[in-house]
């Protein structure tokens, strides 16, 4: 625990101006983001007698070991840039609002030739104009159905539209009225994209438009006699009625507005979001967040919005935005609201009337999600406590491992030998910081060697990290040279870039303190491995050799699910009821899921590489059209430069360079299928979706637990 007065800059040294600061904690970790109208008068307020100050924020501060700020022009700058790095940074005592779901949307895909209407989730698209949220995939495609009687958009696959198209043959959508079938011609895709813009129109509440021009024709083909086409527009109408009945109007004067609701007690905050389109309650979502740090109502709507509008521009912000209370101060927010939208925006508490009376309901749907979040998170939260404490218990370790590593390592056979490290911290899995490890010290099959190598490299980026900062004192460990390997972050960032050098290298690849918490700098209470004796063994002398003394050890064993510590001779005995040992199945399980897919990623991509790959110069769609050509690089290599040069795209001086490369190259071994015994003569021909389970590539059969001793 640190002292505050040991970092507590002077007020000399603190502007008088708009900015925003981070609080950082011994590993250089940003742990709190914050932002302030004027930054001496908002940093005072941390250094006080700490017994003045609000429980979460004395842990805050104790828990910080540094400070510092940026100065910006105006409140919204600052605005912009706390939401930012809370982004970037993701501090562990800020406010983050954690949604149990991924909400899905209507989706119109105008970025696409032929518009398609489809449920999508996840992240938005750009030219992608989305309805919502929904509560339930269902309720959309309940609404789409009646409307594409109205309005017959093109809801089908890219696949399934291409082989309509192929075949000159619609879906039974096109046959039966509810697809207009672009894909055969029956309308223009200007006609189409005007009647995917009509189905948006709808959507965003012009309902009445088309309502009444239905009417109108259905009055004028019944003054003709034409009772039929009167008849399906009637029934047009009924569609569309009963579409809008699904969202009931609660505001009659057809407003577009985002109502949001808090509900809070002292640990915990629940928001829900009524979004209100057309005066029809079109989507509903909610978020629930832990107190972290002593706050207002209109400080957690405020951080709401930056959560809600922050990736969000244009028609995406309403016009106004009803709260239960104002962020103080109101303006920067509003304006930053305004910039977004790229009109005004307005940003209030509803005082009376169906606007004041609807606050009640998504006040009330704010305090049953609570009431609901406590329950479940009750039951969680004592698993999670009762599991980290039978973990020490059994471990004699001093205190609950918050933050708990796990190990294991992966290869077929000896080929292709990688690693994985995963990271709980609180019991809850931390994906952002899983790391990914190929063995590059050796050659061949050996768990312990490659287990002794992998903590080796990421204990010692450790103490790098250590003696980059300062922490290390003289005379206390440090590095040693040697060879550090290659580690690879999740996602294909470098971690220790596969230096095959000295430290000064190493420390080089380093970030220059970021604050990301995607480094090695942060270390584990607990390090488990996916094994036994032998494993746990190496895992402890690498730590041995490194001088770290600090950091408990053991390993799981799969056959009896025996804990084993360093210099036991005898396991530690879980009961299988206990939640210690299901937490540490867990951790074990996801460290050999997560080591698994990559050595798996990595056997597929060297298995679909083609001695092209090696021709300087040659880009992808060369090759492509080189095996086009010639069908296989077998038949490419038996080629002569004047028949290379026959391919378009190909000189003189790129056929020779191709054909002394492919010299160069011996022949792979034909592959033989273990079902048939057959030898695939032509595997060899750099096609791209060659790949794992395919004629070609001896892998072994069975289950996956058969296979438990060959792929690991």
């Amino acid at each position: 625990m640190a002292d505050p007065s040991s970092y507590r800059p002077r007020p000399g040294d603190i502007p008088d101006s708009p900015g925003v600061y981070r609080f950082r904690d011994e590993h250089r970790r940003v742990i709190y983001v914050g932002k302030a109208k004027s930054l001496r008068q908002r940093l005072a307020n941390y250094f006080q007698d700490l017994a003045g100050l609000h429980p979460r924020t004395r842990s805050m501060v104790t828990t910080a070991a540094s400070v510092e700020w940026t100065v910006v022009s105006t409140e919204v700058e600052a605005l912009q840039l706390e939401y930012s790095w809370i982004k970037e940074y993701d501090p562990r005592f800020n406010v983050k609002y954690r949604d149990d779901k991924s909400y899905p949307y209507l989706a119109v895909t105008m970025n696409e030739q032929y518009p398609r209407v489809q449920v999508m989730r996840g992240h938005k698209k750009k030219g992608v104009r989305y309805f919502g949220p929904y509560a339930h995939a269902w309720a959309i495609r309940d609404t789409v159905d009646l409307l594409l009687r109205v309005f017959p958009v093109r809801t089908c696959s890219t696949g399934v539209f291409k082989n309509a198209h192929r075949t000159g043959r619609p879906c039974l959508l096109g046959y039966i009225g509810k697809c207009s079938a672009p894909c055969v011609g029956r309308i223009s895709d200007e006609d189409h994209r005007e009647l995917a813009e009509e189905f948006c129109d709808f959507m965003t509440g012009r309902t009445g438009t088309y309502l009444r021009r239905l009417e109108k024709q259905m009055a004028e083909a019944a003054e003709e006699l034409e009772y039929e086409r009167a008849a399906r527009l009637r029934d047009d109408i009924e569609a569309l009625k009963k579409a809008l009945e699904k969202n009931a109007v609660v505001l009659a004067d057809a407003t577009d507005a985002d109502l949001i609701a808090v509900a809070e007690d002292e640990l915990e905050a629940a928001v829900q979001i009524f979004h209100v389109r057309g005066g029809c309650v079109r989507g509903q979502r909610g978020w629930v967040t832990d107190k972290v740090e002593e706050i207002t109502t209109g400080a957690l709507v405020e951080h709401a919005l930056q959560q809600l509008y922050g990736e969000e521009t244009g028609d995406a912000v309403p016009k106004e935005v009803l709260v239960p209370a104002l962020p103080d101060p109101v303006e920067p927010v509003q304006e930053w609201l305004t910039v977004r939208r790229g009109s005004n925006v307005s940003l209030r508490i509803p005082q009376r009337g169906d606007k004041k009376a609807l606050m009640e309901t998504v006040q009330r749907n704010a305090l049953q999600a609570l009431a609901l979040h406590k329950t479940k998170r009750a039951s969680d939260l004592t698993t999670r406590s009762r599991a980290l404490e039978e973990i020490a218990d059994a471990l004699d370790l001093d205190s609950a491992p918050l933050r708990i590593e796990c190990y294991d390592i992966s290869h077929l056979q000896g080929d292709d030998v990688v690693a994985s490290m995963v990271v709980f911290e609180d019991g809850l899995q931390r994906k952002s910081e899983y790391r990914r490890f190929q063995i590059k010290g050796f050659r061949g099959q050996d768990d312990v060697r490659s287990m002794h190598e992998v903590i080796t490299r990421r204990f010692r980026r450790y103490l790098a990290e250590k003696e980059k900062t300062g922490e290390w004192a003289d005379g206390e460990p440090g590095l040693t040279s040697g060879h550090t390997g290659g580690a690879t972050g999740d996602g294909g960032a470098n971690g220790d870039g596969g230096a095959n050098g000295d430290t000064n290298g190493l420390i080089s690849s380093l970030t220059e303190d970021d604050g990301r918490p995607k480094r090695f700098a942060y270390p584990p209470q607990l390090v488990v491995v996916d094994g036994g004796q032998p494993q746990v063994a190496a895992a402890q002398r690498a730590l041995d050799e490194l001088g770290i003394d600090d950091i408990a050890v053991c390993g799981l064993a799969k056959r009896l699910e025996e804990v084993w510590l360093p210099g036991e001779d005898d396991p530690v005995i879980l009961p299988r009821t206990s939640e210690g040992l299901y937490l540490l199945q867990r951790v074990r399980d996801e460290a050999h899921r997560f080591a698994i897919s990559y050595q798996r990623s990595k056997r597929a991509k060297r298995i679909r590489s083609s001695p092209l790959d090696d021709v300087p110069g040659l880009g992808e769609t060369r090759k492509q059209a080189l095996i086009k050509h010639f069908g296989s690089v077998k038949k490419l290599r038996a080629a002569t430069i004047d028949q290379i040069c026959e391919v378009p795209g190909i000189g003189r001086k790129t056929a020779e360079t191709i054909a002394a490369a492919l010299a160069r190259t011996a022949p792979a071994a034909p592959a033989v299928n273990t079902a048939t015994g057959e030898i695939m003569d032509d595997v060899e021909d750099g096609a791209p979706e060659t790949t794992a389970g395919t004629p070609g590539e001896p892998v072994p059969t069975g289950a996956p637990d058969e296979r438990r001793g060959q792929e690991r």
